[in-house]
């Protein structure tokens, strides 16, 4: 517990405190949602379990573990790489990638998926301008990979998620001391061996983590898979609840994602328990980066190039060009109205869950109560748990207490209310609100830490309610922290396409669910502004992103 957050009263253990009870409130609400997953896996109302194990289920499981091993190595290999080559080398616009390589975070994967269909599929301008070169009249006189496949489906997510690994690698090979990598170069060790012998072994945590966070985003994926004609658990969750109209059954799939993210975690933390990896502070000499020339510089040039220009430029790119090419279609009231939908749940979404992260945070830390303390950590499981997996344990149960509730009303009344919670956007900014709130909370907690407890030792002094602490304390100290936590909030919701999928009300569209709808359509012209309204949300917070871990050269 934080002293300086303490009670200068010593408070009775039985005796319950407002900031106890709000931390335990703001747990409940995170957690019930899986909670709910559980309980209707457990005791559905018609149970398909053996039907799912002898049909679809392990074709679902099956794609869901070679798409995370796919996209999780691929993306493990590309970040690492690219870090590796960011931190030890200077070579021609080293300090533009340094950042470039972060703009994939700002086009969410499904995007990308359309564009690369729209570029290399059969009336594409790739395949068009091989017939027209070599002569060829239909696809019978040539080869061409498919595209909607489950390979296409692991080459667009690691594009898109690589900078997650890339990030995390990239300041743990910044932190890593000098003189180790000059003795390995007295005794002759080349640059490869350098890497597999002292860069890796010390990133290893840093690639780990990153690693795993790729392949929980890919197990969350819809919008990519579901373009490829990919079955897996998410996919399966969809149709087995929407065209199968059988909850029970969507819920139990939920649990077996659940339970891969949970052995995942797992695994990752287990990789590492016996390890132990030291960092040298302050008294470290940092590595000098050495100046690559002639072909080597060129080849790293290209070696990171390519990923941003897979991850970013293409994507952005196709979208732009089918942007610009139909001006009317930015003039659609539809898109404008999506957007305002957007703006509305997200900001609604990214201010409560920040402030959910912060209260419970500065709860507990107040308290001191096992409870509380015991459930903040737990807390953060909605972000590793897919939005299809969260919007089951949501609907369901909100769709049974507003109908209780409306019954209840117009018994009552006459008068039928009809559905408030589901019927509206609540259960969307709910959604969002578990799936997030490790992000509000991550950045109250590291925010706090780094406040003095002289400060609120000295407010207290002078008769300041906790409350008042918090309020004029520590929020002027924090507000950046939380603007940023923000808007990380926000673009993440912006994103978000799965949970708003099954959750959104009827003739309810945002960005991400237009989008999603158009292209589906394979009206990707159609889909383009929505898409480019995305991308550019998305920059501000990858550019806050940059600045944030910026490194010296």
């Amino acid at each position: 517990m934080d002293k300086a957050l303490s009670s200068a009263k010593p408070q009775s253990r039985l005796k319950p405190d407002p900031w106890s009870a709000t931390a335990l409130l703001i747990s409940l609400v995170v957690l019930a949602p899986i909670v709910a997953v559980g309980t209707l896996a457990l005791f559905p109302s018609e149970n398909i379990w053996p039907h799912l194990l002898a049909t679809t289920l392990p074709r679902y499981l099956g794609n869901t573990l070679v798409l995370m091993a796919g996209v999780g190595l691929l993306a493990a290999l590309v970040g690492t790489g690219a870090a590796w080559l960011i931190a030890r080398y200077e070579f021609p616009l080293a300090r533009w990638f340094e950042w470039l390589l972060l703009l994939p975070l700002a086009v969410p994967a499904y995007v990308g998926a359309y564009a690369l269909v729209d570029l290399l599929e059969y009336a594409g301008p790739v395949q068009t301008a091989l017939r027209a070169a070599f002569g060829w009249e239909s696809a019978r006189d040539y080869w061409f990979p498919e595209i909607r496949s489950l390979g296409s489906a692991i080459i667009v997510l690691a594009a898109a998620l690589y900078p997650y690994v890339y990030l995390l690698a990239r300041a743990a090979f910044h932190e890593q001391s000098g003189a180790s990598e000059e003795v390995a170069m007295s005794l002759g060790q080349g640059a490869l061996r350098r890497l597999r012998r002292i860069g890796l072994p010390l990133a290893r945590p840093a690639v780990a983590a990153g690693t795993a966070i790729v392949m929980m985003e890919a197990v969350n994926d819809f919008g990519t898979v579901d373009y490829f004609a990919v079955q897996t658990l998410t996919t399966g969750i969809f149709s087995t609840w929407l065209e199968g109209n059988n909850a029970g059954g969507a819920a139990q799939i939920a649990c077996v994602v659940l339970l891969l993210v949970i052995c995942l975690v797992t695994l990752e933390k287990i990789s590492r328990r016996k390890a132990r990896f030291f960092n040298q502070g302050g008294r470290h000499r940092a590595i000098s980066r050495k100046r690559l020339r002639g072909g080597w510089a060129l080849l790293a040039t290209l070696g990171c190039a390519l990923p941003f220009t897979v991850g970013f430029l293409i994507p952005a790119g196709t979208i732009l060009i089918h942007a610009l090419t139909r001006a009317e279609l930015w003039a659609d009231p539809a898109l404008y109205k999506a957007a305002w939908n957007t703006v509305v749940v997200g900001s609604l979404a990214a201010f409560l869950t920040v402030t959910g992260g912060l209260l419970l945070v500065y709860g507990v830390r107040l308290s001191g109560r096992t409870l509380p303390r015991l459930l903040q950590p737990i807390t953060t499981i909605g972000y590793a748990a897919p939005g299809a997996v969260l919007a089951v344990g949501i609907l369901l149960p909100l769709a049974t207490f507003d109908n209780a509730m409306a019954d209840f009303v117009l018994g009552l009344t006459g008068f039928d209310p009809g559905l408030i919670l589901t019927g509206s956007s609540f259960a969307l900014v709910l959604a969002y609100f578990v799936r997030f709130f490790a992000i509000g909370q991550g950045a109250a907690d590291a925010a706090l830490e780094r406040v003095s407890p002289s400060l609120s030792m000295a407010a207290r002094s002078l008769g300041r309610r906790q409350g008042q602490v918090l309020k004029e304390v520590y929020m002027p100290l924090i507000k950046g922290s939380v603007g940023s936590a923000l808007l990380l909030v926000f673009v993440d919701c912006v994103k978000e396409l799965p949970a708003t999928l099954l959750l959104r009300p009827f003739n309810y569209d945002t960005l991400a669910t237009r989008v999603h709808d158009q292209a589906s359509l394979e009206n990707l012209s159609d889909a383009a502004p929505a898409a480019i309204f995305i991308i550019v949300v998305s920059l501000f917070a990858v550019i806050l992103l940059a600045r944030a871990n910026r490194t010296n050269f």
